[in-house]
């Protein structure tokens, strides 16, 4: 079995997760007493969120890089980071370690396909849903179309994930809106909806809609076990 990296903490309630869905697909595979080689470097969210707020990408980028150089030296023989809004910055920290990167987008564009849809919406940070390092990757490597929500309606998805859901408040009020988004999304054309947000799958899950929603934290969680297991390769 390899040993996996995560940069997590971007939150720290979505690191979890991602720990216990590595876990239990390893149990799972090979049997109730195994467990999986797992480092986290687990880093401050607050800092993330002060440096975006003032546009500092090469600060986050430098913290990213010591994060995974840390992994590297640890033994991590490839290394996930636990968040999709700082994949933005994905590349600068991959070509900085000399073990692979699996990328949060590839791992959800395979399970996009996998279901045969071609035009999906987006949920998630300003950030993720209104520049293009996210979008055009699935478009341009993937070809997979991706419409986003309105103003707006980025404005309260952005708000509810910083101010509730990063705090661990699970408002129902705003997980009806939510389902809202997802059915405007749909109303465009999208034919299911990335929760492209570690965070949002804490508030929304496939339980809610009727509209197939892509789990990004369970969905690269998984494909993390399967590289840890030998069933999937990096990119």
């Amino acid at each position: 079995m390899k040993k996996l990296g995560l940069i997590g903490g971007i939150s720290w309630q979505a690191t979890a997760a991602y720990y216990e869905t590595l876990q239990t697909q390893v149990s799972s595979r090979l049997g109730p007493l195994r467990s999986g080689h797992i480092l986290i470097n687990s880093l401050d969210f607050a800092e993330f969120v002060a440096l975006q707020e003032v546009g500092d990408w090469d600060a986050v980028t430098a913290l990213l890089v010591n994060a995974a150089r840390d992994l590297e030296a640890a033994g991590a023989e490839a290394f996930m980071i636990c968040c999709n809004t700082v994949h933005k910055v994905a590349a600068a920290v991959s070509d900085a370690v000399g073990i692979p990167l699996l990328h949060i987008a590839d791992a959800t564009a395979a399970a996009v396909k996998k279901q045969g849809l071609e035009k999906v919406g987006l949920m998630g940070t300003i950030y993720t849903m209104r520049e293009d390092f996210y979008r055009g990757y699935l478009e341009r490597k993937h070809g997979i179309s991706v419409v986003v929500p309105n103003q707006e309606d980025q404005q309260f998805i952005n708000d509810v994930i910083f101010d509730e859901i990063g705090a661990a408040l699970l408002k129902d009020s705003s997980r009806t809106e939510y389902l809202r988004c997802i059915d405007r999304l749909a109303a465009k054309g999208a034919q299911g909806v990335i929760l492209g947000c570690t965070e949002i799958p804490l508030l929304v899950s496939q339980d809610d809609t009727h509209i197939p929603v892509f789990d990004s934290t369970q969905i690269h969680a998984r494909a993390g076990a399967d590289w840890m297991l030998g069933d999937g390769s990096s990119s």
